[in-house]
């Protein structure tokens, strides 16, 4: 079955799967507001050489953090939900002035290595569905995931990656693996993934298909997502680290 997945980029979603909430030390007081609690962008946090950082809020909009002066992910790059507010501030090089409110790290893995006949036996074959949400797409040079599975030990890591597929005439598909490690009964709960496109060919400008596959508890899945290769940013070290998140993902 074919499916595609849309979102509304500002959609409130509530934080899913991600790391220990950043809080800014100026924030206002009236921040106990629900508003602030919801997530309103979905970002890639990218250091600068000079310790601090700028945020990419899609593939064309930079934004410049007023309240904070460094990252709180040091020299990592990672994709974050995130709160803000537009504020009417300089903002130097880059597109928009925003107020954090908080940050909350996505985990954020490159596309997985292909181990041949082990594949099924390391990433795991076990099923997931992908959620239709606002924070289900392709952006930046990153694939971000939504997903929904069975969680019933919630200390338990599940191992999620992407494989790229082996046929040289699909460069641009690619298939989401789930290893529950046994978990696999029990209440169903959600996840959030962030995957690493740039060992993908390069699109030289051009907007592209990307087809992911999964296997869901309905069978095999498809869908498409408009593809672009990153354009150069400002970002510095784009190395990755992983968010601690409610569920255990690794």
């Amino acid at each position: 079955m074919k499916k595609k997945l849309r979102l509304n980029k500002w959609f409130t979603s509530v934080t899913v799967l991600a790391s220990v909430m950043v809080l800014p030390s100026c924030l206002d007081d009236d921040t106990n507001d629900y508003y602030r609690y919801q997530s309103n962008a979905l970002v890639t946090v990218k250091p600068t050489t000079d310790n601090s950082f700028f945020m990419q809020l899609d593939d064309r909009t930079t934004l410049y953090p007023v309240n904070m002066t460094t990252s709180p992910y040091g020299g990592k790059e990672v994709r974050a939900l995130a709160n803000i507010d537009f504020v009417d501030e300089p903002s130097g090089m880059y597109d928009k002035a925003v107020h954090v409110n908080w940050l909350d790290s996505i985990l954020t893995k490159p596309i997985a290595g292909d181990l041949g006949d082990r594949n099924d036996e390391v990433y795991g074959i076990d099923p997931v569905d992908m959620i239709d949400d606002w924070v289900t797409i392709a952006e930046d040079g990153y694939l971000t995931l939504r997903f929904r599975t069975r969680w019933g030990d919630r200390n338990k890591a599940h191992f999620v990656n992407l494989l790229k597929s082996k046929n040289a005439e699909t460069p641009y598909e690619v298939e989401f693996r789930h290893n529950a490690f046994g978990d696999v009964y029990g209440e169903t709960a959600d996840g959030l993934v962030a995957f690493n496109l740039n060992s993908l060919p390069d699109t030289e400008g051009k907007t592209v298909k990307l087809k992911l596959k999964w296997k869901s508890f309905n069978g095999e899945k498809m869908a498409e997502f408009d593809y672009c290769t990153r354009r150069s940013t400002l970002a510095g070290d784009a190395s990755f680290t992983a968010g601690h998140g409610k569920m255990k993902l690794k």
